[in-house]
């Protein structure tokens, strides 16, 4: 692994080396407390893995607890950055939510210590408000719901409301998530995307059935299209 450079006495800070290094421990300590787990985790092992000394980490992260909550942070932010990257693939917003859900799933496939990490945080830090996955998913749910108005009012999905559909939707990938991890599913995110668009975009219903229930279920559920 390539060592933490470490700075020499007298010399100014670079920001560019300084962020370079952050990353490098982060990185590191991603992999670390996956494996290790929080509690078993201790920071003298992880300097050594770096080939730094114990001090080098404190000076980034004052803490084990300041650190593995970083680490799940950049996580959700690389996260983050692979979905947008995945949306910004594609011009045609239905196309957008499938690039989406490929690249939520690819995330986790590629790196299976994140999904350990979210276990982590939530079995070691139950008294956080809540969960750092759930606070970057609000976020974005709430950036990205302009997209879902305008194939509503475009005609191209139900008039439901937003954040039924981004629940739905959510819910079924960190489910996946989890699932996928737990069980060692081995499918391929593109094959197991395509299954959840199949779906989610045309349900399970044939043609015929839509069509034999579509005065009912109006009648039935009069209110659930309103939150």
């Amino acid at each position: 692994m390539e060592s933490v450079s470490k700075r020499g006495p007298g010399r100014p800070v670079n920001v560019a080396i300084r962020l370079r290094r952050q990353e490098e421990i982060l990185d590191a300590a991603a992999k670390f407390f996956a494996s290790r787990g929080y509690p078993e985790a201790n920071i003298q092992e992880l300097a050594d893995l770096l080939q730094v000394g114990k001090g080098t980490i404190y000076r980034y992260f004052p803490s084990k607890e300041n650190l593995f909550l970083a680490t799940v942070d950049r996580m959700m932010r690389k996260l983050t950055e692979a979905i947008d990257a995945g949306i910004d693939a594609a011009d045609d917003p239905v196309e957008q939510l499938g690039g989406a859900i490929r690249a939520y799933l690819r995330f986790f496939a590629e790196h299976p210590e994140a999904t350990e990490l979210l276990i982590q945080e939530r079995a070691n830090f139950k008294d956080r408000k809540q969960p750092t996955y759930f606070v970057y998913r609000e976020a974005n749910t709430l950036r990205r719901q302009a997209r879902v108005r305008e194939l509503i009012q475009a005609g191209r999905l139900r008039d439901i409301p937003v954040e039924r559909i981004g629940d739905v939707i959510g819910d079924l990938l960190y489910g996946t998530m989890f699932t996928n991890y737990f069980v060692g599913r081995e499918r391929l995110p593109d094959d197991q995307a395509a299954d959840l668009l199949d779906i989610v975009l045309y349900g399970v219903l044939s043609e015929s059935e839509r069509r034999a229930r579509g005065v009912k279920e109006q009648d039935v559920r009069p209110n659930s299209d309103h939150g």
